[in-house]
C-alpha cells in the first residue's frame, strides 16, 4: 500500500460551515450588526435612488395625508355601523364618541377623491411620451396615499412608495407601481427620498406623519436648505383650524413673510394649477 495515499486520505477536511467562511456582502446576519449601520443607510440610500434612476424619475410630487381616512362609500358604511351600534345603547358614550368620529371621517372622506382626481390630473399631463416627470410619490399605505397611487394608476402611469418597516404590520397599497415600491428601515433615508426628487409637497388633512413632513419642509425652506418646492394644502379650513399660523407671527415665532412658504387649494385643479405657477410646468 502506497503510504503516501493513505496520509492523504487522512488529512482533515476543511470545514466551510462557519458563517466566517460567507462573503460579507452574502451574510445577512454580519450586515444586521450594530457596526454595520453606516453601511445599511448607504445602501438604503443607494437602491431607490438606482431604481428610480433606472425607471427615468426625473422628479416628483409628494402627497402626504391620513392613513386613517377611507373612500366615501366606505366611510358612509363606518358611519351606519357605528349609528346602529350607538342607537342600540344610547347612554355608551364610548359608542357615541365612535359616532362623532364616523361622522367627520365621512366629512373628509372627499379629500380621498380629490387626491385620486389631484394625481390623475397630474400623471395625465405629466408622463406622455415616456417622460417621468412630476411623479406621485407618497408613503405607500392606505387611505390618502392609497389614493394618491391609485390616481397614477387610473390612467395607466407609474407613482412611487416609500414603505417604511413599523412595530405594526405594514403593507404597500395595490396601486404603487411594483418597481417603483419601496421598504425603508430608517425614517431619515425615507425622508431624504421624499424630497430628492420632490418638486411640490401637497398636504392633505392628516395626523402626526402628515404634520412631521409638512414641517420638514416648511422649515427647509424657510432655511433656505431648499427652494426648489412648493407647499400646496389642500383643505383650508381643516389646516386653518389645526394650526394657528397667526399666532406664531403675533409672538415673533415666525415672520409674516413665512407664512407665504405655503399655499391653498379646494379642488385638485386648484391644487395643480399652483405647482404649475411655481414651476412653469406645461400643459400640453
Amino acid at each position: 500500500m502506497d503510504s503516501g495515499s493513505s496520509d492523504r486520505t487522512s488529512q482533515p477536511q476543511a470545514d466551510v460551515t462557519s458563517s466566517s467562511y460567507i462573503p460579507a456582502d452574502k451574510d445577512t446576519e454580519f450586515l444586521q450588526r450594530d457596526e454595520l449601520r453606516s453601511v445599511r443607510l448607504g445602501l438604503e440610500l443607494l437602491k431607490p435612488e438606482l431604481i428610480q434612476t433606472e425607471e427615468g424619475i426625473g422628479s416628483t410630487i409628494v402627497v402626504f395625508g391620513s392613513a386613517r381616512l377611507k373612500e366615501p362609500s366606505a366611510a358612509h358604511q363606518e358611519l351606519q355601523k357605528a349609528e346602529a351600534e350607538a342607537s342600540s345603547a344610547p347612554q355608551d358614550t364610548v359608542r357615541r364618541h365612535h359616532l362623532a368620529i364616523a361622522k367627520r371621517q365621512l366629512e373628509l372622506s372627499k379629500f380621498y377623491d380629490i387626491a385620486r382626481e389631484f394625481s390623475r390630473l397630474v400623471s395625465s399631463t405629466c408622463q406622455i411620451g415616456g417622460h417621468c416627470d412630476y411623479v406621485i410619490m407618497t408613503g405607500g399605505g392606505p387611505g390618502i396615499m392609497e389614493a394618491a397611487n391609485r390616481g397614477a394608476m387610473d390612467v395607466k402611469a407609474k407613482s412611487i412608495g416609500l414603505n417604511i418597516t413599523l412595530p405594526h404590520e405594514q403593507h404597500p397599497n395595490p396601486y404603487v407601481t411594483p418597481r417603483l415600491s419601496f421598504q425603508f428601515r430608517y425614517f431619515a433615508i425615507r425622508k431624504m427620498h421624499f424630497l430628492l426628487r420632490a418638486k411640490a409637497l401637497v398636504a392633505f388633512p392628516g395626523g402626526f406623519g402628515t404634520l412631521d413632513e409638512l414641517f420638514e419642509t416648511l422649515t427647509l425652506l424657510q432655511t433656505g436648505k431648499t427652494d426648489q418646492v412648493v407647499v400646496v394644502l389642500v383643505g383650508r379650513e381643516f389646516w386653518d383650524r389645526l394650526i394657528n399660523w397667526q399666532l406664531l407671527v403675533e409672538c415673533g415665532l415666525i415672520s409674516q413673510h413665512d407664512l407665504e412658504l405655503f399655499h391653498y387649494a379646494e379642488t385638485a385643479q386648484e391644487a395643480w394649477d399652483i405647482v404649475i405657477r411655481h414651476n412653469g410646468v406645461g400643459t400640453t
